[in-house]
């Protein structure tokens, strides 16, 4: 937000005539626990609506393996509408629970951390810019995303294994 003050100057020969200093606030960088907190909260608001869509999908990718035959030749809306049909709409969150702690623990990671890594990397190396800061930001992202599946893996099997 910026505010406004005003002051004037004047000149022998000329009137009066106002001049603006311009004075800008910077917004407070939100810490690393409201960063991993709103990226993890995002993504599971993210995943209650695509569930149902993870689950048909985890369907059609098993009844190859031995799964229901049931669901063979359906597509995905086919398979979608036979599993609430058949099973009941609450089928579709089957594995809800651990889908939501891997969400909230991966996403939380990946997103929320890596400000924090990208900046505490550039820190070490002193890279300001060019390619050196774009080999900063890959490795930021591949501390971020290998710490962000160790933590969520164990979660995923867990929810698949329920669908």
């Amino acid at each position: 937000m910026a505010s406004l003050s005003t002051t004037t100057t004047a000149t022998a020969s000329q009137q009066p005539r106002p001049v603006r200093h311009i004075q800008t606030k910077q917004a407070a960088v939100p810490g690393i626990g409201v960063q991993l907190l709103t990226a993890g909260t995002a993504a599971c608001i993210a995943d209650l609506f695509t569930f149902p869509l993870d689950t048909t999908k985890v369907r059609l990718q098993v009844q190859g393996e031995g799964g229901s035959c049931a669901l063979q030749g359906r597509g995905v809306l086919g398979t979608l509408f036979y599993i609430g049909k058949h099973e009941g709409p609450s089928s579709l969150y089957s594995g809800i629970v651990p889908g939501l702690q891997r969400q909230m623990a991966f996403s939380a990671i990946r997103i929320g951390a890596y400000d924090t890594v990208k900046n505490k990397y550039i820190e070490m190396s002193g890279v300001s810019g060019g390619l050196q800061l774009m080999g900063v930001r890959v490795a930021a992202g591949v501390t971020t995303g290998t710490l962000a599946i160790l933590a969520a893996q164990p979660t995923d099997v867990v929810k698949v294994r329920m669908q």
